[in-house]
This record gives structure tokens, C-alpha cells and sequence, in this order.
């Protein structure tokens, strides 16, 4: 009765097996193509496949001389399947290459001879028909043994291969994938061993030899979803690449039950522009993932590279500020030691001495100054700035940071200038961090204006605001330089010698003024043509 279907269920045998062989070789390849792994098991699939379509044409052919050529070929790439199984278990599931040179050579010398040997007549010197089947059946030769041994050594050294591989590895994930491996193969070999060899040659029953390429299935689908699984392809291009096979699958078979000759060429290329078209899509479909992946790993390295810099940066304020909290306190010390001395508190002092304690004692302040600008820099990256609003006069505290700093100004042979309201103008405001601010931006004036004036007036800003000013005839600003004169540790690469500084003055004097809801800006007409500094504040 199976004889009934075997014209067309035969056939379909073929062609599922072709499909689904070549579909699972190039995929794996073709994401892996560098990858002797990959390239051993494209080459095993291809080796199914030839070796099932002349398995197929070995039942087919009557003619006893095609049949006897066809058969042995049969023999010749059960060689090839063999053997590229062998190197695969071997190989798996590593790129490079596992194997030694000199040992791959021998296994495709002795793979070689097998083949020589299988196509000679030693192994099958002709082909009859007998009464119990239509299939042609070959008279077995001595090669035959050569041949069986030769594949039975590498169908068993690959599986010994597989469970020694399986005990030795420790990863857990590489172990499974030996299993999978494993499991493939015990079917594979189990189905063939019993419909290939003890029906046919035991039994004496050949129905089943149609489906001998079906039984390959097991092992090429378990070691390609065991290599697809744990290496993560992309399920994008896999679906891509099986769509485009299908359909090229699909039309092969229409050009093949195809009769009419215009029918056939119309086919073919319709079957040329599907793998034309299929080819680009793949490729497109690839360079996008590439990109996506690519895209994927520089964001993990900038995310890996901001965490890294956050924690350079709370290590950098908790070393400054450890430092800053050391030396504030001997430097404290120092300072009232001098200033005791230069009360006379502990005798007269000649004007030599006195000169060197004021100059020590000057030195001490700036040392303070610079330690309490570090501890607001911590406390304003770390969001820690406290402020206590009040009523404050801006008029009063102007001209108070005016009057304080004068010295300095008369001392440098400049101008300071104010030019105040006669009325008072009031802001909400930390009297301590907005006075700071003020005396940071004069002081700032003063260091950086060689000759000529500092200006520090107030005007009103519009509706309900007021803006506090500092305007010099100083070295100026270029237009490089503004946007970037907020930010930590910049200064104008001009002085960096000559005037000292911390570079982030501006940056705290920023932050307290956003805190209190207004704004700082600077403008100058350009380098050596003054500057100007803003502070742009509520009204209340």
C-alpha cells in the first residue's frame, strides 16, 4: 500500500529535507560566518542534502549502470556526512579552531580514501533486480567493510566525543548545549540504524528507505536551535532570511511540476527576483540590527562611563572636602595667633615683623576664603546649600561690599565706583550667600581691571525686578569664553599665571543665585574692552 503514495510522498520527502537542511546550514552560517563551527555544520547540511537527493534518484533510475554510479555516490557522501559530523562535535560550539592542522588533515586523507574506495567497484561491483523489491539492489564488495568502518569511527568517535565533552565542560550553558547535540544524534542514529540497516538488510524490507533523508532532521534541528539558542540571534533576521528561503523554496518546486516551456522561464525568473530582492532585504535587515546592536553597546558604555564619572566626582568633593575640613583648623589657629601678635598682645613689634605677620595673615584669609569655596562647591553639587530667605536690603548691602573692599581698589590704583538708588530696594534673600556673591563678583572686577574703574551700580530690571551690576575697564571677555565662564574650574587662560583663582567662583555664585530665583550673566564688547557681570533679582 505505501508503494501507492511513493511517487509523490518520496518527492515531498525530498524536498523538505533539501528545504529545511539548506535553510538551517545558512542561517547559522550566515550569522556566524567567520565561525568554524558554523562553516562545519553548513558543510554537514550540504552533505545531507546531496546525499538525500541521490539517495532519492538511487530508487528512481532503472537503468542498472546509472543506478550502480547513483548508489555508490550514495556511499560517497554518507563519507562526507560522516566526517563533517565528526569535525562539527568536535569544533562545537567554539569559532576558532579546535582541531589541530595536522589532525584535520588526516581525518580528510582517510575520509579521501573512503570515498575512492566507495565509488570503485570493490564495494559494489554491480547492481540486479530482485522479485522482492522494485529497487534496485547492489552486490556487496569487500570495500563495503572499509566504508562501514570509516563511518561507524567517526559516528561513534563523535559521540564518545559528546558525552566526554559533556562531563568535562563546567559551564553550565555549554553543557546543555552538548545535550541538545547528543540527543540529536541518538535519533538520528536510531532511526537509521532501524530503517536503514536491520529492515533492509535484516529483514529484507525496503519501504522505508524513502524517508532515510527525513531521519537527518533530528540532529540538524536540535544542533541549529542549540546554536541559534545560546548564542542569541537575532530573531529578525532569522525571520527574514526563512521568509525569503520559503519563498524561493516555493517557486523552485513550481519550476520543477512546471510543463509549458514559457511557463518554466517565467518562473525562473520570478525565482531569480525573489532571491535578487530576498539577497537585499537580508542585507538591509542586517545592517540595520548591526547598527541597533552597535547603538545598543555605546549606550551601555556611556551609561558605564557617566556612573563612572559620577563616582570620580563624589570621591573628588568628599576629597576635598575632607581636605578643606583638616586645614581650616590650623589655618584658623594660625590666623588668631597672628592677630594677637599684631595686637601687641604679647609685646611691641618692630614694623619689619608686623609687615610679615600682615602679609601672613593676609595669606591665611585667602587660604580660608579658598577652603570655605570648597565646602559651598561639595555642598552645591551635592544639593546640601542651605539658605535662609529674609527681607534683606540689596541698597544697604551693596554699599556695604563697597565700603569693605575700597581698600583693595585704592591699594590697585583703581576707581571703585557705586551708583546706587536713593531709595531701597528690597529682595527675599540669605544675606550671608547673597553678600558673597556681591563681593565674589567686585572682587572679581578688581583682580582682572589692571588700570582705570569698577562700577557697581543697581537699576531697576522691569516689573517687580532689579539687577545689581559690576562694570570694569578690565581685560574683558571673548566670545569663546562666556558660555563656559559658569562652569567648574574654567578661567581665562590669559592670567592663569598671574592672577590666582579657583575657577569655580562664578560656578558657586551661579547656583545661589538660581536659588534665589533670579539669574547671572556676563557680556564684553570683546578681549581688553571690560566686561560686564548681571545679577538679575525678584523685588519684594
Amino acid at each position: 500500500m505505501l508503494f501507492n503514495f511513493l511517487p509523490n510522498l518520496d518527492l515531498l520527502i525530498l524536498g523538505v529535507t533539501i528545504a529545511s537542511n539548506l535553510l538551517l546550514g545558512f542561517i547559522v552560517f550566515f550569522q556566524f560566518p567567520k565561525s568554524n563551527t558554523s562553516r562545519f555544520f553548513l558543510l554537514l547540511t550540504a552533505s545531507i542534502t546531496v546525499w538525500s537527493i541521490f539517495n532519492y534518484l538511487s530508487y528512481q533510475i532503472l537503468d542498472l549502470q546509472q543506478a550502480l554510479w547513483i548508489i555508490r555516490l550514495v556511499l560517497v557522501f554518507a563519507i562526507f556526512f560522516a566526517t563533517y559530523f565528526f569535525l562539527l562535535v568536535a569544533n562545537f560550539p567554539y569559532s576558532e579552531l579546535v582541531i589541530k592542522k595536522k589532525w584535520l588533515y588526516w581525518i580528510h586523507t582517510i575520509s579521501m580514501i573512503a570515498v575512492f574506495i566507495s565509488i570503485s567497484p570493490l564495494t559494489f561491483p554491480r547492481v540486479l533486480f530482485s522479485n522482492a523489491s522494485p529497487i534496485p539492489q547492489p552486490i556487496v564488495g569487500p570495500g563495503i567493510f572499509i566504508f562501514g568502518f570509516v563511518v561507524l569511527s567517526y559516528d561513534l568517535g563523535g559521540l564518545i566525543w559528546i558525552i566526554w565533552k559533556n562531563f568535562k565542560v563546567n559551564s553550565k550553558e555549554e553543557r546543555t548545549q552538548q545535550r541538545f547535540l547528543l540527543i540529536g544524534f541518538l535519533i538520528t542514529l536510531l532511526f537509521i540504524i532501524i530503517f536503514n540497516f536491520i529492515f533492509p538488510v535484516i529483514l529484507n524490507d525496503t519501504r522505508f528507505i524513502p524517508f532515510a533523508p527525513l531521519f537527518t532532521l533530528p540532529f540538524a534541528i536540535l544542533t541549529a536551535y542549540s546554536i541559534i539558542k545560546y548564542n542569541l540571534l537575532n530573531i529578525k533576521i532569522i525571520a527574514t532570511e526563512i521568509l525569503t528561503f520559503v519563498l524561493a523554496v516555493v517557486s523552485f518546486i513550481e519550476i520543477i511540476i512546471a510543463n509549458d516551456p514559457l511557463i518554466i522561464i517565467f518562473r525562473c525568473a520570478v525565482l531569480i527576483l525573489t532571491l535578487a530582492f530576498g539577497i537585499l532585504l537580508i542585507r538591509s535587515v542586517r545592517i540595520e540590527v548591526e547598527q541597533r546592536e552597535k547603538l545598543e553597546q555605546l549606550n551601555k558604555e556611556l551609561e558605564a562611563a557617566k556612573v563612572k564619572l559620577e563616582d570620580l566626582s563624589r570621591f573628588k568633593t568628599q576629597l576635598l572636602s575632607l581636605a578643606s575640613h583638616q586645614i581650616k583648623s590650623p589655618l584658623a589657629a594660625i590666623k588668631g595667633f597672628i592677630s594677637i601678635m599684631l595686637q601687641g598682645l604679647y609685646g611691641p613689634i618692630e614694623p619689619k615683623i608686623r609687615e610679615t605677620l600682615e602679609k601672613m595673615k593676609h595669606s591665611s584669609d585667602e587660604l580660608i576664603d579658598l577652603i570655605n569655596s570648597i565646602l559651598d562647591l561639595r555642598k552645591v553639587e551635592e544639593g546640601r546649600m542651605e539658605y535662609t530667605f529674609e527681607k534683606t536690603s540689596l541698597t544697604a548691602m551693596v554699599k556695604g561690599v563697597v565700603e569693605e573692599i575700597q581698600p583693595l581698589a585704592t591699594a590697585k590704583g583703581l576707581k571703585l565706583e557705586n551708583n546706587l538708588p536713593a531709595n531701597e530696594i528690597f529682595v527675599q534673600a540669605d544675606k550671608t550667600k547673597l553678600k558673597q556673591v556681591i563681593q565674589n563678583l567686585i572682587d572679581n572686577s578688581i583682580k582682572y581691571t589692571p588700570e582705570g574703574f569698577v562700577r557697581a551700580e543697581l537699576k531697576e530690571g522691569g516689573p517687580g525686578a532689579v539687577i545689581f551690576s559690576v562694570t570694569d575697564s578690565g581685560l574683558g571677555l571673548s566670545a569663546e569664553l562666556i558660555p563656559q565662564l559658569f562652569s567648574e574650574f574654567v578661567r581665562d587662560e590669559r592670567v592663569k599665571k598671574e592672577i590666582r583663582g579657583t575657577g569655580f567662583g562664578l560656578y558657586i555664585a551661579k547656583n545661589i543665585i538660581e536659588a534665589h530665583g533670579g539669574t547671572l550673566s556676563a557680556t564684553s564688547p570683546g578681549e581688553g574692552k571690560g566686561s560686564t557681570f548681571s545679577v538679575r533679582l525678584k523685588t519684594v
